[in-house]
């Protein structure tokens, strides 16, 4: 998501509680929401939209005091308060309801692209004429959806056994015709947002401690009351005991140190009670109170839009949700929201509170879906599946807007696949689609996509005016006028564009989900400003409805353009505000007057003359080389209707009489006529920068319809010129003294990088002020396919002093240096701040930017020279990554389901999924890296992309899209799925074969630091290392980079890995930049890296072959047939009764034939143990005991014993054989004591349990006794030849302490074993865990240990 816009997971506003404090003063309580590439929550105060704009100076005179309502002495009433909360006022949305009451947005959809909407938030129940608010609830991310294809029937007392392993009792009053239930289950925290999820954690944690410590004090008195009563403890038996009570103490108060709550898992079921599918949950793992949260007493429910029901999942989390039932019952969606941010949109633009109108939404008429396209697995960061869902859906809806608050920056403006399904929506079926353009201001040229980069989206930017500084914000001394918030992202795009349609309201105290524990919030962003805009449409629509006005997209927009309020009086304020403050009340007479006008937008196309490509939007002179001469330009001009358009009634009549106008005639030359048709027409334009001051110029060149001029511009070509100024490279330093800064000032210099540098070292001085002061200041550079190189910093001055930064430039571009002095920074002092800004270049050239080191013993040699001034040359490199290739070891497409995946296009989404074995040898914090498909949601033609890291029990490890996240995975295998939808299936078909890289992040130790020689056999002789020196202007220097060590290459690493870090060569003069040995701290840092060679063949394969034998051919032949034998023995199946008769045969015969032969008897032994639900159990554990004897007596143990008391290391290959044949026979032996040991155990069990539903009575004393003493024999012979405390054997070693009693002590040795086993995880293990929880009697532990059994061994992976 993105500012909410830009890509760094949540909305990219700030929001604030509605009573934080002074934003003049500081930050207060607020949270902040950012998207991918949003400016970080720190940077923002009270407003944190994702972009800036520079004061409009007092003199505009297009919003004055008298029509902005300056209010700068003027104190507030209660009424306009309340209005500041909600601006309307500002885009004439009061005025237009006051006349129009009935046109408040009735009869219009609107769908919210968004984060989710809680239908129980205030004023989201109903319209203001008493229709449903939200009429459809939509998860279109996946992110809840849950796997319910498990269908059970209910037995006799009217009780099915839930997914999660719970039995669960169903209302009998449900109707369900077929008696199947459909069974799934959610941990429930994977449906709430952090921030819930911290509040519920708290809380809980709270609870669990209560129990533990109840827990610690009745054993604490327990041990207390023992030693009370054995003073002297000497007996091996009362040792033990107490030990056991020890361990219990220390179990518990372990247990709060480690404690770690993952949360309660909700069980979920789906039945067709003949008419709907219908949705029930058991949430009695969310209920303090017993009996809170069954089944059975949840109120069913369906698909949302079918009877606009919600549920809640507790009075303690207070969190709504519905649910949506999809693929015949066998999947569920529970959609919940994934921040407050979707809810705080919907309500801006939607919200009815009849009993404070003032508190209304800008349309309170209007009906809305919500479509979820943040995802809650990825921090509600939007995802590729969830947008293309969410555009289904809203024509499926017949929606007739859209909103959408979330973006990122682009290399590609107006392009991708996103791009591309909006065009279809917009121009053939109508909807109007307004978004956000960004929180990336005040620089130039940060609009984000897709709302502000995209010819078909009205992108909208963030202005506050002074009533809303006054009460939203509660500023001291708000401003005479409206301005744009400083953090307004603005324009032009990379291709001309202006960016910025129009600009509205970019803060409100809306409503906000019933989790959050309060009704609304204060919210600030590019993210409020779209929905303010979109509900003002909403009206728009609502007028033109009602009284027969064709609706479309393209007169609506152009309406609004054509109406918008100026905001400041120059005319590159265009780039900030966009056409300027929308009015509704003038956009709707601007539709009635020219309603007959042709319903057509006009495509414009740019070209340089005498090339084709690229094609521009509009004029973007911005390098040096583009400003010393005058340029001539063809533009293309067409008109382009509905899909749905005539071609008799509608293209072929189509004539229109253009007049072009532009606003400087000394800059621009164009033809003064154009006569336009359906086909278009071109003609060219020269522009003459030569005259031009440096800074920045904003030019417009419009067409007016000739006999309709009242019409205003019926098209605009931007024409932006950034001039820079020259600096001499050989004093390359620039100073900008005596800036004088007021709140909101924006003061912006375009310098061209002198040629030859790489990074900049800036020292900003601030003097001359009273009350502290918040500056942004931003860097800015642009590059053909590449997006905005962007540096930027929040600086705080609270007394009069000096910062410094250092940041990495591109040599011969032009760079805009923008310093804002925060909007509501400084309100209320009368003093100014002066600042001087000094700009140093530096810069050392190399003859390649990213190096690649071949695997080779040659170094490699680097060219250095240094152009601007004197540098000193100290290179640095080091290598800190490793990626690894994976190819996919398989590949399934299939299509997926018509209802959420089906283009409005009639095409059908497919879905190809790709599966990765990853084995990792040690822990490590890894990344999966795929160059071709990360880092990219909108400037792509791909459709999306989720992969999901897992180990064998099914346990997710993490989960992520284009933009992946590193995480730390223990030592194990690992399967990486890789999930890539398109309609296109020759795409997904080329694919299958898609190269992925594992990025392991070095650990310290690991990390390679490169030498450097000056000679090139320096790496070979040990000599000539390249010392630092001092680069002069215009001379070169060389020298050489060695290849690292091949002793220091990381372990694991196979043929085609690539060790990547980084390297830099100069040394910063401010020194502020940190450790001086690590270039990643070198803001002219670049990529090296090194491809990893063959591995030297294994040295066992270069040995000679064996020893020859001494045994004869026959005794070898005879050798070789018996163990052959034993192999088909071995792959022998017992599957069912027949299989099993046969194995018993061959068993039998081969043991006759091989009489006391150790391991053919350990495999039958082993065939025994795989046999699964064997009918009688006493029977075969008989078995088992038997075939554990026959290995036993088939060992001479004191002979195996005298072997290992020797001690000797074998000193010839026939002594080594010998060491690893009574290897292999002790292991025999133990694990035949091992199995038998636990056979007994078992065998104990059962036969009590049979006595005792046979109702017999207990067996006597002496059988009881002989059971025990078979066990403790046999105990006793496993700890002569193994560590039973280890994990192979530590079972057992548990099980002995449980026929003791000694609980505590099982306990603990299973602790150990569970510690020393690894990973993944055993899960015989933690089921004996749960099992001597519960019978110790600790039930909080034992719920704990419950909830980590579904995260440890899931049943299944979750869905995509």
């Amino acid at each position: 998501m993105q500012f909410p816009f830009l890509k760094e997971k949540t909305p990219s506003l700030t929001l604030s509680l509605l009573s934080s404090p002074p934003a003049s003063s500081s930050l207060g309580a607020s949270y902040n929401f950012r998207r991918r590439g949003e400016r970080k929550s720190s940077s923002i105060i009270a407003g944190s939209g994702g972009i800036r704009i520079r004061a409009m100076p007092s003199s505009s005179p297009s919003l004055t005091s008298e029509n902005s309502g300056s209010i700068r002495n003027c104190k507030l009433s209660e009424s306009s308060f309340l209005a500041s909360l909600m601006p309307k006022k500002e885009i004439g949305a009061d005025r237009f309801t006051e006349a129009h009451p009935e046109y408040d947005g009735r009869g219009v959809i609107i769908a919210i692209f968004d984060s989710g909407v809680d239908p129980a938030a205030a004023g989201l129940q109903v319209t203001s004429d008493g229709k449903p608010k939200v009429l459809d609830i939509l998860d279109c991310t996946g992110s809840g959806d849950i796997d319910t294809s498990i269908v059970v029937k209910a037995d006799t007392d009217a009780c099915i056994c839930g997914a999660s392993g719970a039995l669960l009792a169903v209302n009998s009053s449900w109707k369900n015709p077929s008696g199947e239930w459909h069974v799934g289950y959610k941990l429930v925290y994977e449906l709430f947002t952090d921030t819930l999820t911290s509040r519920l954690k708290k809380e809980r944690r709270k609870k669990w401690e209560e129990k533990n410590q109840e827990a610690i004090a009745e054993a604490v008195k327990n041990l207390d009351e023992f030693d009370q009563k054995h003073t002297k403890v000497e007996d091996l038996k009362l040792k033990r005991m107490r030990e056991d009570l020890q361990n219990r103490v220390d179990i518990l108060r372990k247990q709060a140190d480690s404690y770690d709550d993952k949360g309660p898992v909700i069980d979920v079921v789906v039945w067709h009670d003949g008419e709907l599918w219908r949705v029930a949950l058991d949430t009695q793992s969310l209920e303090d109170e017993p009996g809170r949260g069954k089944l059975a007493d949840f109120v069913p429910l369906t698909n949302y839009r079918i009877e606009r029901k919600f549920g809640v999942f507790s009075q303690l989390d207070a969190c709504t949700f519905v649910t949506n039932v999809y693929e015949e019952g066998n999947i569920v969606s529970i959609v919940t929201d994934c921040s407050p941010h979707g809810t705080h949109v919907a309500g801006i633009a939607t919200a009815f509170h009849p009993q404070e109108p003032l508190l209304n939404g800008v349309a309170p008429g209007a009906q809305i879906i919500s479509c979820k396209i943040g995802d809650s697995r990825l921090d509600s960061m939007e995802t590729a599946t969830g947008l293309t869902r969410a555009l289904i859906a809203a024509v499926e809806h017949k929606c007739d807007l859209i909103n959408m608050s979330y973006g990122e920056p682009t290399l590609l403006p107006d392009y991708g696949r996103f791009v591309d399904l909006v065009n279809e929506v917009v121009n053939k079926h109508r909807i109007i689609f307004v978004s956000s353009a960004g929180n990336s201001g005040p620089a130039l040229s940060t609009v984000g996509a897709p709302g502000g980069t995209s010819s078909s989206m009205i992108g909208v930017g963030a202005y506050v005016s002074p009533e809303m500084a006054a009460g939203a914000h509660c500023v001291v001394e708000p401003p005479d006028e409206g301005l744009e918030y400083t953090w307004s992202s603005r324009g032009p795009t990379a291709d001309g564009d202006l960016g910025v349609s129009i600009s509205a309201p970019g803060g409100a105290v809306a409503p906000v989900p019933t989790w959050t524990l309060q009704c609304r919030m204060l919210m600030n962003g590019t993210s409020m400003a779209s929905p303010s805009a979109c509900g003002g449409v909403a009206l728009l629509l609502s007028a033109m409805k009602a009284e027969g006005i064709h609706v479309s997209p393209y007169s609506v927009r152009k309406a609004l353009e054509n109406t918008s309020t100026a905001v400041g009086g120059l005319p590159d304020d265009k780039l900030t505000t966009g056409l300027g403050l929308m009015q509704v009340d003038k956009a709707i007479d601007y539709i009635r007057q020219f309603r007959d006008a042709p319903c057509v937008r006009y495509e414009i196309k740019v070209n340089l003359c005498g090339k084709s490509t690229p094609t521009f939007r509009g004029i973007y002179l911005r390098e040096a080389s583009t400003c010393q001469r005058p340029t001539e330009w063809t533009v293309q001009v067409e008109p382009k209707f509905h899909d749905d358009a005539s071609n008799l009634d509608h293209l072929v009549p189509f004539e229109e009489c253009i007049e072009l106008h532009f606003t400087d005639k000394s800059v621009l030359k164009a033809p003064d006529y154009l006569l336009l048709t359906h086909n278009g027409r071109s003609f060219n334009v020269i522009v003459d920068p030569t005259t031009l001051k440096d800074g920045l110029h904003y030019h417009e060149l419009y067409g007016l319809d000739c006999k309709a001029p009242g019409r205003g511009p019926l098209f605009r070509i931007p024409v932006t010129i950034t001039k820079p100024m020259r600096i001499n490279n050989y004093a390359p330093l620039v100073s900008f003294s005596g800036l004088q800064f007021s709140p909101g000032l924006i003061e912006r210099r375009y310098i061209e990088v002198p040629h030859g540098a790489t990074w900049a070292e800036a020292t900003m001085r601030a003097t001359g002020f009273d009350t502290s002061r918040r500056f942004f200041v931003d860097t800015l550079q642009l590059s053909p396919l590449k997006r905005p190189s962007k540096w930027e910093r929040v600086v705080t001055f609270s007394s009069p002093s000096a910062k410094t930064f250092a940041f990495q430039v591109e040599g011969g571009r032009t760079m805009e240096l923008a310093i804002a002095q925060f909007w509501s920074s400084g309100r209320g002092s009368q003093e100014t701040t002066s600042i001087d800004f000094e700009v140093g270049f530096h810069g050392i050239v190399v003859n390649n930017e990213e190096r690649i080191l071949d695997g080779s013993d040659a170094p490699v040699r680097i060219d250095a020279r240094s152009l601007l001034s004197s540098e000193k040359l100290v290179p640095i490199a080091t290598l800190r990554k490793v990626r690894v290739p994976y190819q996919p070891v398989e590949s399934k497409l299939r299509t997926l389901s018509a209802h959420r995946d089906r283009l409005p296009s009639g095409k059908q989404i497919l879905a190809l999924t790709l599966t990765y074995k990853v084995k990792l040898e040690d822990g490590a914090e890894i990344k999966p890296h795929i160059p071709l498909l990360n880092g990219r949601v909108y400037d792509t033609k791909f459709e999306s992309q989720f992969y999901m890291i897992s180990d064998s029990n099914k346990r997710v490890y993490a989960m992520g899209d284009v933009y992946p996240k590193s995480t730390k995975l223990p030592k194990g295998e690992f399967t990486l799925l890789l999930y890539l939808r398109h309609d296109n299936v020759q795409l997904l078909e080329n694919m299958k074969s898609l190269v992925l890289f594992i990025e392991r992040t070095l650990e310290d130790k690991e990390v390679i630091r490169l030498s450097f020689f000056s000679e090139p056999d320096g790496q070979c002789t040990g000599n000539g290392s390249f010392k630092p020196s001092v680069l002069v202007p215009g001379l070169q220097e060389a020298f050489y980079i060695g290849q690292p060590a091949k002793d220091k290459l990381p372990k694991n690493c196979p043929e085609g890995s690539v060790l990547v870090g980084e390297i830099s060569y100069g040394k910063l003069l401010l020194g502020q930049q940190g450790d001086g040995n690590d270039p990643q701290k070198n803001p002219a840092s670049c990529i090296i890296s090194y491809v990893m060679p063959r591995n030297k063949p294994d040295a066992d394969k270069e040995k000679g072959s064996p020893a020859a034998s001494t045994k004869s051919v026959s005794e070898r032949l005879d050798e070789e047939v018996r163990d052959a034998k034993i192999r088909v023995f071995t792959s022998l199946r017992q599957n069912n009764d027949e299989e099993r008769s046969e194995w018993e045969k061959l068993s039998a015969s081969l043991k006759a034939e091989y009489q006391k032969y150790t391991p053919l008897l350990s495999k039958i032994l082993d065939g025994l143990l795989f046999r699964r639900d064997m009918e009688d159990k006493v029977h075969h554990y008989e078995q088992v005991v038997a075939a554990a004897n026959e290995v036993v007596d088939s060992i001479d143990r004191d002979e195996l014993a005298k072997y290992f008391s020797q001690k000797s290391e074998p000193e010839d290959d026939e002594a080594e054989k010998k060491k690893k044949q009574m290897e292999s026979t002790r292991d025999q032996l133990a694990e035949a004591l091992y199995q038998k040991g636990l056979a007994l155990a078992e065998l104990e069990s059962l036969k009590g349990e049979r006595k005792t539903s046979d109702g017999a009575k207990d067996e006597s004393e002496a059988d009881s006794a002989k059971q025990d003493e078979l066990f403790e024999e046999n105990f006793k012979e496993l700890k002569k030849w193994v560590d039973v405390k280890s994990s192979k054997y530590g079972t057992l070693l548990v099980v002995h302490e449980r026929r003791n009693k000694r609980l505590g002590t099982a306990l603990k040795v299973l602790n150990d074993i569970i510690q020393a086993d690894g990973d993944p995880p055993k899960k015989k293990f933690y089921e004996l865990k749960l099992s001597l929880i519960d019978e110790i009697g600790w039930e909080h532990m034992a719920s704990y240990e419950r909830q980590w059994m579904h995260i440890r061994f899931p049943a299944s992976l979750p869905l995509f």
